[in-house]
């Protein structure tokens, strides 16, 4: 199972460091399903440094969350809450013993020794009305408050009696009075929740209660809120800046707040008390059904004077909506990649090579790195696909060479000037500079390449996407929506609708209502009618029309951002917006504002106009209201009757207001203004009704004017006066003030006039008193925030388990506002767009890359040093700083002034200017910026001691404010990830108990993603909200069900391999759509690629993040071949398990098969099945073929050495047989190659296993025989580049080189032979020349040019085609004769000569010599001759370079065609020279032919075989003279032949055995290796070796002794030579058996693991008709006494594992 259990319980991991624990059981309900649920508290743990979860790590306030379960769910996570018999114990079962822990005798007595304290308390409170209060008042008080500690007594403090008590008790002046009620209402509050909710709620609810509370009441009961509630939801904002909200708004805050979880309690109980008596089911669904909606709209009232309180409606109305969320949330938004592309293939435009291959033609990294390493020369231009260190994806350069090294590449890159050496799979070949062309092309139209010619195939791609949505996002399924609801609002629009026309008073609500009852045909409508009306979208229509001219200003706010509004309303219906008056009154007081800041420069022109009329007309029409205020108080005395009407106009429409007060916020000059504006302020302070005005909104401006250093003395001290008023009258603005910082603003003040401000003292004093009150506003703030997101959150969790809608008012609006920053969140780099400076732009980068060790100089006169900033669009600077350096004496700047502008052209406002102190190393320079500047300007005016150049060492800009986006996305992700851990859980623990529980899951897992992509498409804003919240989904409820139906049981098969297998068995039963087997397989399919569907890539860990080691030898990790664009956890586990899977078909498949005559295409039916299994179970994702390779070759693994050898013949034999087949042509042809296709994909799998050293071994001598009988084609080639990587020495291509080089050499002597006849010719001329003038001496002369022109043919050089073969050694041979055929008479036959190297082709093949001195003709032997001359003249040649002299070795090897009548007789060499015996004789016998040619009997036989068969030409008969047999020509008329035409009679393939002896020697040669390896590594202990000193100490212990013995490697016989590869692949085998062991944070190393037997105790016999197994091959250790061991360490007696 996933997560920890600790003390019996399961731990559910929420974050690094973070655990969540089942701490509590809360309170019982019923759920929506009928059966019970239980709300648990899970506490939050944070975990020490040590990684213990111990109880000493729990803070006594620790955060919780509380969380509604199901039985299955408590089950599954929650043992300790379980009784003996499996059950949970209820909440009342826990309280049963306190309850009864007192009498009922008892009980009552105090219930009346209560009742009379109560009636004292209240008759001394009204004796004492203004006077001190008497000690027996405070007495009754004391024993009141200890009387409510005891819980029983509980139900007699719900009295109303008792709530009269504390209300006159806090409505008392007199301090101790309202420190006793805070007492007795704490006593009462710490019992439970719901007591303490029900206490609170009943104080705030009552009548006129704001209007007995004075300030310090207030304060009071604010306090005792404030301090109920921080243990109930404790949340951090730190860092986030809170709006001042007064004690009056904060006050209802409260009271919303508290009816709200009032009602939310009420809710829960009535769902936990489903049997009440005396009520029917109807009743109880009609009371809870008013319930719901009562708390809808409470909830939605709390949140709408929350988002005003919080000013985010101002915010939005200045940024507009985001975007919804499109797309799958839980797919990963890629920028840079597109689908199905690596990164470096998805640009739109590149450059490509038209020769090479890509990577993504590749199964796997591995295969693609060995065909760059073979491919790539010196020279050649390369692009690098992967991020390496200082190497950038899509960099170019040129390759230089490699080694054996680590990186082993060097390439000389264009982006950094210099050589870096990289990995091989990491490049990409462009080739030389003629092989590369420019292409333009989309990243989606880029599919794959296909492989040239007839292997051309298309391979996957690592990011594949289904076209169908059922496999793509099967959790967006298109649903038929019901054609009666979509005329009709849903009940969640009703009710938003609703809210508004219960927001109407009196006369306006009733009209509503008329309008609903005229469209309903007159039905009565109460609140129960109400809340279940079906609503017709017309009828929506004509109320969103008729409301707005009924709602106040707030109220048509909210129902413009409502989304039934949105939907429904008129702006909807005609595309344009029906209330521009409004819209524009929104944003009037940011422009009137800002028009207001030019009026200093537009006074002089504007002729009589004074500043307010200017002020009303940049308003507009709602403007008026400024000038009518101004009349009403101009007169000496305010005229109430022309005041009032304007105070309520600004009561529902305060705009207005707000830009009066915001017109203090403009430059000093706007003197007359400001001075207006605050007459204006001053005398509305007096009206009782102004104090319900929005001051706090405007407050900042106040504060602007303040600070302001410009501020006239007259305009200040005006100012004073009024916030001194308004402070006065409501002390609640002496705590905004205090907020805002007027305290220290008010003492700057008072210090520049040198304190001749009237009342200035005054007010900072009143301000200073109200510290503890801000302290206060802000937890209560705090508070009521954090507990209306719990509050949201509880109702994301209902709806997650109910699946019922949220009906909540303003829902999805508090969400928008939560999530409101969540793209917007800015880097400090990303607050700008450029960075320039007066000098050296050179070193302008300096400022920006964060080394203090750097900087920027300037060059210029003193004061004329700048730098300027382009600010990205709509950045609002939060802090604005420079670095500086003490050490910089005169270079570091003394004073600094910051400039601001719209342009680089009009940088004319000063924002600041700062003296920077000589031991300053940070300068703040600007700080919460409230307007956005284009450009900044820094300029330094002076430098420290008179310097005149500067040094700036950084600049740092810190862009918009936090948000709440943070905060809640940690809540939120907190909430889901706990919710659908435990879900996973559950549901894990029903699959652990039934395996076939598996067939369900795929839908559970839909409903619950279909759930989650259908909330974020109707709440969350934007896409990072809405990937935040898909992303922690998919991690809790996906990742941990994967890893556990991927876990093996003690059976050792996990749940999901049982349900592949089971799928895989009825796959054929599966293609009748009607049968039970089709819907199983259906319901297998929609859950693997529900699992798979989500690819998302991990981004490569930072370079800086592990400190690797320098130089090329440091680590890498070989891993991300294989896990390339792969999630960390449920790719893996899914593969891990698909891989273990195909390994027990394949393994079962090899043990019952492998002995078949159709072995191989049986596999390869196999192997395509599984095939199509993967894609149809996970899409042709390469991941997932990867691991069908890895299970293949795990297979294979498993097999024992000869079994595996027989499987690698078979291979071998099966390709040579249809590429020989493949010759024919025709349609059988066609099926040959389409046969070998399917093999080639089969036989990709033996790379890097052991088995393909035994592979290429078979391959090697079946390849040798077809070059060698029938000749290279294309297909050779083709079939090597394909499966090239199977070849670990690399033998066959090398064969392939050798043909190559052949024909070279062969071009060469034709020219050679040319040249000598051309040199003939020339001393003929030159003899008959000689002739004519002396005749004498004409012979001499003759002999004399022969021997010249001997002479000058050894220095000649010809080429020419071949038909026999020579084997080039390693000895000078002697020159030969020329000239026996140079003056052949008739046609001269073509010979063409192949050149075979040993060291690649089969010793075998080339084992017997031709002497062609006695065994062929004349005309061919000096063509031979010729040709050695050649080759022994060509390798002396001065400008190649100096190497061994090799010599030819004349062998059987070859071809011949031969003329035959009409027939052409294609045979071997040897069947050549046997036919040539027949131009001179008319029998041949055998006997003679073995005697002149020195071969063994089975040869010579093998040759005439075919030669005597019935297409052959020959006739073989046996007399007693010639017991071997006669040869002769046969006779036309004895049987019918061939008349004409082309005649194959090439001996027929000859196949190995695994079980014959070159087997066995490979197999000995194998163990003998595995000893060498283990016995060096003991020797090194647990440091290990390098791999690559390893291998190069085996090869040198095999080579050079003393062990192994040298008559254990005689005896291999042919099979005793040894390479890196065969060691290699004994290093492979000995790490997949566990002999040897990787280190961990050095894979490069290997060190010896466990003692275990290395080899298989006995191998099997392989002939089936053998009478038992072979002898066993066993284990003896030897004492060998060496003083010389190159690889052992100086000990004197050494030990060594050998074989008998």
């Amino acid at each position: 199972m996933v997560g920890e259990l600790r003390y019996r319980e399961f731990r559910v991991p929420l974050g690094p460091g973070l655990h969540a624990y089942p701490d509590e059981l809360i309170r019982q309900r019923v759920g929506h399903d009928g059966h019970p649920e239980y709300q648990i508290r899970w506490l939050i743990l944070r975990r020490g440094d040590d990684g213990e979860g111990g109880s000493n790590h729990v803070d006594c306030k620790a955060e919780h969350i509380l969380l509604w379960m199901s039985n299955d769910e408590i089950y599954a996570n929650c043992h300790k809450m379980l009784g003996e018999d499996g059950q949970v114990i209820g909440p009342s079962q826990e309280t049963a013993g306190e309850a009864g822990a007192l009498d009922k005798s008892v009980l009552g007595e105090m219930e009346t020794d209560v009742k009379s304290l109560i009636q004292r308390a209240l008759r001394q409170l009204e004796e004492c009305v203004g006077t001190v209060p008497p000690a027996p008042l405070l007495h009754t008080v004391h024993v009141l408050s200890a009387y409510a500690s005891i819980e029983p007594l509980t139900g007699v403090f719900k009295d109303p009696r008792v709530l009269d008590l504390l209300m006159h008790m806090l409505s008392s002046p007199d301090y101790q009075i309202r420190w006793s009620a805070g007492r007795m209402i704490q006593a009462l509050a710490s019992h439970d929740a719901g007591t303490r909710t029900q206490i609170l709620f009943s104080l705030s609810q009552q009548e006129a209660i704001e209007k007995h509370l004075d300030f310090d009441s207030r304060c009071a009961l604010l306090a005792l809120f404030a301090q109920a509630t921080l243990s109930e939801h404790p949340m951090s904002f730190e860092g986030i800046q809170l709006p001042q909200v007064p004690g009056r708004l904060l006050f209802s805050l409260v009271k919303h707040y508290l009816h709200v979880t009032f009602l939310l309690d009420q809710l829960n109980d009535t769902a936990a008390e489903p049997g009440a008596p005396n009520s029917t089911p109807e009743e109880l669904s009609g009371e809870r059904g008013r319930l719901e909606l009562e708390f809808s709209m409470a909830m939605g009232t709390l949140i709408s004077e929350l988002v005003q309180a919080m000013r985010w409606d101002q915010a939005w109305s200045r940024q507009g909506p985001s975007g919804q969320p499109s797309g799958s949330i839980f797919q990963p938004q890629l920028v840079d990649e597109g689908p199905g592309l690596p990164p470096a293939q998805a640009l739109p435009s590149r450059r490509r090579s038209r020769r090479f291959r890509p990577r993504s033609e590749f199964a796997s990294g591995n295969t693609y790195a060995l065909y760059v390493r073979d491919t790539l020369q010196p020279g050649m231009r390369v692009r690098m696909l992967d991020d390496y260190e200082e190497i950038s994806a899509g960099d170019e350069g040129e390759f230089r060479q490699s080694n054996n090294g680590m990186p082993p590449v060097q390439v000389l890159w264009e982006s950094t000037g210099r050589t870096y050496w990289v990995h091989w799979h990491m490049l990409e070949i462009l080739g030389f500079e003629e092989d590369i062309e420019d292409v333009v092309e989309a990243a989606d139209e880029y599919q794959g390449a296909a492989v040239s010619g007839a292997m051309g195939i298309a391979l996957p791609s690592w990011r594949w996407k289904p076209m169908t949505e059922l496999y793509a996002v099967p959790y967006v399924l298109p649903e038929d929506e019901d054609a009666e609801e979509s005329e009709h609002l849903t009940q969640a629009e009703w009710w938003e609708l609703l809210f508004f026309i219960k927001k109407l008073d009196g006369p306006d609500h009733q009209e509503v209502l008329q309008i609903l009852q005229e469209n309903l045909d007159g039905e009565v409508l109460d609140d129960e009618i109400l809340a279940e009306l079906a609503v017709p979208t017309e009828l929506a229509q004509d109320l969103l029309l008729a409301l707005p001219q009924r709602l106040d200003d707030s109220a048509l706010r909210d129902l413009l951002n409502c989304r039934v509004y949105r939907k429904y309303g008129p702006e909807a219906l005609a595309g344009q917006p029906v209330h521009p008056s409004l819209l524009e009154a929104w944003a009037q007081p940011q422009e009137s504002a800002d028009a207001a800041r030019v009026e200093a420069k537009e006074a002089p022109t504007q002729g009589s106009h004074t500043p307010l009329q200017r002020l009303a007309e940049g308003f507009g029409p709602a403007g008026k209201i400024f000038l009518d205020l101004e009349g009403a108080f101009r007169s000496e005395g305010p005229r109430q009757g022309e005041a009032k009407p304007l105070l309520l106009q600004l009561q529902r429409q305060p705009q207005p207001f707000l830009v009066l007060m915001r017109s203090l916020d403009t430059p000093a000059a706007n003197k007359p203004l400001h001075l207006a504006v605050l007459r204006i302020l001053m005398q509305l302070v007096d009206f009782p009704e102004a104090l319900l005005l929005p001051w706090h909104e405007a407050m900042d401006a106040c504060m602007a004017c303040l600070r302001s250093p410009n501020t006239d003395r007259e305009v200040l001290q005006e100012l004073i006066l009024f916030l001194h008023r308004l402070a006065s009258v409501s002390r609640d603005y002496a705590v905004v003030l205090n907020q805002l910082g007027a305290r220290d603003a008010i003492s700057k003040a008072l210090e520049k006039h040198l304190g001749k401000l009237e009342l200035a003292q005054e007010l900072r004093d009143m301000v200073f008193k109200c510290e503890k009150h801000a302290h206060l506003y802000r937890k209560l703030t705090t508070n009521i925030l954090g507990g209306c997101i719990q509050m949201v959150l509880g109702q994301i969790e209902d709806h997650r388990r109910t699946h019922r809608p949220i009906n909540i008012p303003f829902f999805d609006v508090f969400l928008r506002y939560l999530c409101q920053g969540s793209s917007m969140e800015m880097k400090e780099d990303k607050c700008w767009e450029k960075v320039e400076v007066s000098s050296n732009p050179h070193r302008a980068s300096k400022l920006t890359d964060r080394n203090p060790k750097t900087y920027w100089e300037s060059n210029g006169s003193a004061g004329s040093h700048r730098i300027t900033l382009h600010m990205q669009q709509g950045i609002l600077i939060r802090q604005l700083a420079l670095l500086v350096a003490s050490e910089d004496l005169s270079y570091m700047p003394a004073r600094v002034v910051v400039f601001g502008g719209d342009s680089a052209t009009s940088l004319n406002t000063e924002l600041n200017s700062v003296n920077v102190m000589p031991s300053a190393s940070r300068v703040v320079l600007l700080e919460n910026l409230s307007r956005v500047w284009p450009v900044i300007q820094i300029r330094i005016k002076r430098c420290q001691q008179g310097g005149i150049d500067t040094r700036i060492r950084g600049l740092e800009v810190l862009g918009p404010k936090p948000t709440f986006w943070p905060v809640f996305r940690e809540q939120l992700c907190r909430h889901t990830r706990l919710f659908y851990m435990v879900r996973a859980q559950a549901w894990s623990q029903d699959i652990a108990e039934d395996r076939r529980g598996l067939l369900h899951l795929s839908s559970r897992l839909n409903g619950a993603l279909r759930h989650e992509q259908n909330f974020a498409s109707r709440f969350l804003p934007d896409e990072e909200a809405a990937q935040a919240l898909g992303k922690t989904c998919w991690e809790a409820l996906v990742s941990p069900l994967v890893q556990n139906i991927t876990c093996p049981d003690e059976e050792g098969v996990s749940p999901l391999g049982w349900l592949l297998d089971q799928y895989l068995e009825c796959r054929e039963a599966a293609h009748n759509p009607q049968s039970r087997a089709a819907a199983f397989s259906s319901r297998v399919r929609r859950l693997t690629h529900l699992l798979v569907h989500v690819e998302p890539c991990e981004a490569p860990p930072a370079a800086v993040a592990t400190p690797r080691p320098k130089g090329r030898n440091r680590s890498h990790n070989w891993s991300s071949l294989a896990t390339r664009g792969l999630p960390s956890s449920i790719m893996r586990n899914l593969t891990r398990c698909w891989r273990a899977v195909v390994e027990e078909q394949v393994h079962s498949f090899l043990t019952s098969r492998w002995r078949d005559d159709d072995f191989v295409p049986r596999y390869c039916e196999h192997f395509s099945n599984l095939q199509k299994s993967s894609s149809e179970l996970f899409g042709p994702r390469a991941a997932f073929l990867l691991s069908l390779q890895n299970g293949c070759a795990g297979a294979l693994l498993k097999l024992p050495f000869l079994r595996a050898a027989h499987v690698s013949e078979q291979f071998a034999r099966h390709i040579d047989q249809r590429i020989q087949g493949s010759r024919i042509g025709g349609a059988r042809g066609m099926e040959m190659l389409a046969q070998l296709q399917r093999c080639l994909e089969t036989v990709l799998i033996f790379s890097g296993l052991e088995i393909a050293t035994t592979f290429e071994h078979y391959y090697q001598h079946y390849m040798a025989d077809r070059l060698l009988g029938v000749g290279s084609s294309w297909l050779e080639g083709a079939v090597l580049e394909q499966i090239g990587p199977c070849f670990p020495n690399r033998l066959p291509q090398q064969m392939l080189r050798s043909l190559s080089t052949s024909e070279e050499l062969q071009r060469q002597f034709h020219v050679y032979q040319l040249q000598r006849l051309d040199q003939e010719l020339l001393k003929l001329e030159d003899t008959e020349k000689k002739i004519q003038v002396s005749r004498d001496a004409s012979a001499s002369g003759r002999g004399h040019e022969r021997g010249a022109g001997e002479e000058a043919e050894l220095e000649a050089g010809a080429v020419a085609a071949a038909a026999a073969a020579g084997v080039a050694g390693e000895e000078e041979e002697e020159e030969e004769d020329e000239s026996e055929d140079l003056y052949y008479e008739g046609a001269m036959p073509e010979v063409s000569v192949l050149v075979l190297s040993p060291r690649c082709w089969p010793t075998a093949s080339i084992c017997h010599t031709l002497n062609p001195r006695t065994c062929l003709p004349a005309y061919l032997r000096g063509t031979l001759n010729r040709y050695s001359n050649f080759y022994n003249k060509r390798q002396s040649y001065p400008a190649l370079e100096r190497a061994p002299q090799r010599r030819l070795q004349w062998t059987w090897l070859g071809r011949a065609e031969l003329q035959f009548g009409d027939q052409t007789l294609h045979v071997s060499t040897l069947q050549m020279w046997l036919l040539l015996h027949f131009n001179e004789l008319k029998a041949v016998s055998v006997e003679s032919l073995l005697a002149l040619s020195g071969l063994p009997p089975d040869v010579l036989n093998q040759a005439i075989g075919p030669l005597t068969s019935s297409r052959g030409p020959l006739d073989l008969d046996e007399t007693k003279d010639t017991p071997a047999g006669l040869l002769k020509i046969r006779d036309g008329s004895e049987e019918p032949r061939p008349r004409r035409g082309n005649v194959w009679l090439i001996p027929a393939q000859t196949y190995l055995k695994a079980e014959d002896e070159e087997g066995r020697n490979l197999e000995k040669r194998r163990n003998l290796l595995n000893c060498l390896i283990v016995r060096i590594l003991k020797a090194h202990g647990d440091e290990g070796l390098h791999i690559d000193q390893l291998v190069c100490l085996v090869l040198e212990a095999w080579q050079k002794g003393p062990c192994p013995p040298r008559g254990l490697v005689s005896s291999l016989g042919r099979g005793s030579t040894c390479g890196s590869a065969d060691v290699l692949s004994c290093i492979l085998h000995l790490l997949g058996k566990g002999t040897l062991r990787r280190q961990d944070d050095r894979p490069q190393m290997l060190s010896y693991a466990v003692p275990v037997t290395v080899m298989e105790p006995r191998t099997e016999s392989l002939n089936p008709g053998s009478l038992g197994p072979n002898p066993p091959l066993t284990f003896h250790t030897l004492q060998i006494r060496s003083r010389g061991v190159p690889y052992a360490s100086c000990t004197s007696t050494q030990s060594f594992s050998t074989f008998r």
